[in-house]
């Protein structure tokens, strides 16, 4: 069952990517991330009253403030991820974005030596890093007429800005940081009640969007734009479900790793069927040579 509870992730996950960015794309709408941000919240707290009075696990306020810092960085990078979807491509986005776990590598490097990382590992760390910039290079130089020529066939255009790639860069920094985290806070809790603090710290920060967007702000909730949102928090809810059943298959977390790790290939395929997003050969050989590193960590991930 690992193999298809590692595909179930897969296509969670990147599912989750594709309708995040349906419904965080209208430059209309300034508060697209925040109502991102409550139909999340929304799906993660009623996934974690079924964990709490169906599935068992205990809880405390004692485990969630422990949990907080780690939440706090999850939460403000997956912001920072919709938000920047209203600027850039998700072909571009998404494997910056899933370069977090190079930056792990670095700081575990930083901290603690090279202990156990192996060669290959140091390789696809530098891939990742090379591919990341690559593609803030090729943002930044492409000429202007090319970019709108290129972006004509998806009806959408995305200007040159700093903050196109800073955003995304953000989360990548954000959740490498709570990545981080979360390995030595984990080391005094349990697994189950630390992602139940999560989930139920992701619904408190989505109701005080609530608040601030509808009932401060006055901002009408569109049922035609929502929708997409909520399909995204329940693909990117049903993914993590998947992921901790395919990871718990101990002797095959080599094998799922990797194919998990590699749903931002799935994303940048579902970008161009879906979203009819198209790249400059440039665009394509940088995020390739991320992919790979991005990969290449899965497998030593285990």
């Amino acid at each position: 069952m690992w193999f298809w509870f590692s595909i179930i992730a897969l296509v969670c996950w990147s599912g989750s990517d594709l309708f995040s960015k349906i419904g965080c794309q209208h430059e209309d709408d300034k508060n697209s991330h925040l109502k991102m941000v409550m139909a999340v919240g929304l799906v993660m707290g009623l996934h974690a009253c079924y964990e709490i009075f169906v599935g068992g696990v205990e809880i405390s306020m004692d485990v969630i403030l422990t949990y907080l810092p780690v939440s706090a960085l999850y939460i403000l990078s997956m912001a920072m991820g919709y938000l920047g979807l209203r600027y850039i491509e998700l072909s571009i986005s998404s494997p910056i974005c899933n370069s977090s776990g190079a930056l792990v590598a670095v700081m575990c490097i930083i901290t603690g030596g090279i202990g156990d990382i192996v060669p290959m590992q140091i390789v696809a760390t530098a891939l990742v890093c090379v591919g990341v910039i690559g593609l803030g290079i090729v943002e930044a130089n492409e000429d202007e007429e090319l970019r709108r020529a290129r972006q004509d066939a998806a009806n959408r255009h995305y200007a040159k800005s700093w903050i196109a790639i800073a955003l995304p860069i953000a989360y990548c920094i954000l959740d490498a940081l709570g990545t981080f985290a979360d390995s030595r806070v984990l080391e005094t809790l349990n697994e189950d009640s630390a992602n139940v603090a999560y989930e139920l710290t992701f619904f408190a920060v989505g109701l005080v969007c609530f608040i601030y967007v509808v009932l401060i702000r006055r901002d009408r909730l569109v049922p035609r734009r929502e929708a997409p949102k909520y399909v995204g928090a329940l693909f990117e809810t049903a993914g993590q479900f998947a992921y901790i059943y395919a990871i718990a298959d101990e002797e095959h977390v080599a094998m799922a790793a990797p194919i998990i790790s590699a749903y931002c290939v799935a994303s940048v395929l579902w970008s161009r069927i879906f979203l009819r997003e198209k790249l400059s050969y440039k665009h394509y050989l940088a995020i390739l040579v991320a992919v790979v590193g991005i990969v290449i960590l899965g497998i030593y991930d285990a």
